[in-house]
């Protein structure tokens, strides 16, 4: 696995190099991208396309290549393969053969993004791209009901420029307008912009400039005083009284509006510290 620039061509590694001139074959998602990258440092190799419509079909192929000795570099578009990207099937079935897979550390917006946004570093979660239409309500409220269970991260997605606004104002919907966000578009490009502030900040500013170019999207952990995570556990240790652990989740889940099975996980919990206590 082959880390490649985000976008400025000069992000990419001695090393890297040295394995695209040596490889017998580079597996790409775009062979157009891929040839901009090679051309500009004048490497010459065979390129297989690998990407989500083909890579189930072409892993038992490549793996036979593999067996027999050949080198094969696994690139995505830009940034660390695998990663939001194409390659995962492949590195796993390669693996489970013992076949030898490393990965050439480079590039990563994530990361990227995340030393730029002014946020919290530690701990953060990457989350890929949002799911669209309801399921991205419904997942940013998992994640809102994890928090309210006691998780503190900063939370990052890539997200497609058109879908952006709609986003953000789902976001300002679940976790509020005030939370610390931040918007990464086009990093390491020419135009490289960090745009910070609270959700309904962003959304202000893109609604009043159309996004352009990739986009990376953090929200900042919860503040420090929000009390949510404390009001579950008061609620469900009163509860807890009088109840057994299953009729306390049931009774409580209701009265917080959080999914069952996490008022029911801090349930137990709770539990298990009363008994050792």
């Amino acid at each position: 696995m082959v880390a490649t620039p985000l976008g400025n061509l000069a992000d990419i590694s001695q090393r890297a190099l040295d394995t695209l001139r040596m490889a017998d074959a580079i597996l790409c998602e775009d062979t157009r991208v891929t040839t901009k990258l090679l051309r500009h440092y004048g490497i010459s190799n065979q390129l297989i396309p690998l990407h989500d419509h083909n890579e189930q079909d072409r892993t038992p192929g490549l793996l036979t290549r593999l067996h027999q000795g050949q080198r094969l570099a696994l690139v995505s578009d830009a940034g660390t393969p695998i990663v939001s990207d194409p390659g995962y099937r492949l590195v796993r079935a390669a693996q489970e053969e013992g076949l030898a897979v490393t990965s050439l550390p480079g590039a990563n917006a994530a990361v990227t993004a995340l030393t730029l946004s002014g946020l919290p570093p530690l701990p953060f979660m990457f989350l890929g791209f949002p799911p669209r239409g309801e399921a991205r309500r419904q997942n940013f409220a998992a994640l809102r009901a994890v928090e309210q269970a006691g998780l503190a991260a900063t939370l990052i997605w890539y997200e497609s420029p058109h879908r952006l606004l709609e986003t953000l104002r789902t976001l300002q919907q679940v976790f509020g307008a005030g939370r610390p966000a931040a918007v990464g578009r086009e990093l390491t490009k020419h135009f490289e912009e960090m745009v910070r502030g609270t959700v309904a900040d962003l959304i202000a500013r893109f609604e009043e400039t159309a996004p352009r170019g990739e986009i990376t999207l953090l929200l900042g952990p919860p503040a420090r005083d929000d009390t949510s995570a404390q009001e579950l556990d008061t609620v469900l240790k009163e509860a807890l009284k009088s109840h057994s652990v299953k009729d306390a989740a049931t009774l409580v889940a209701g009265i917080v509006s959080l999914p069952k099975r996490t008022v029911y996980n801090r349930a137990l919990e709770l539990a298990r510290e009363e008994k050792n206590d």
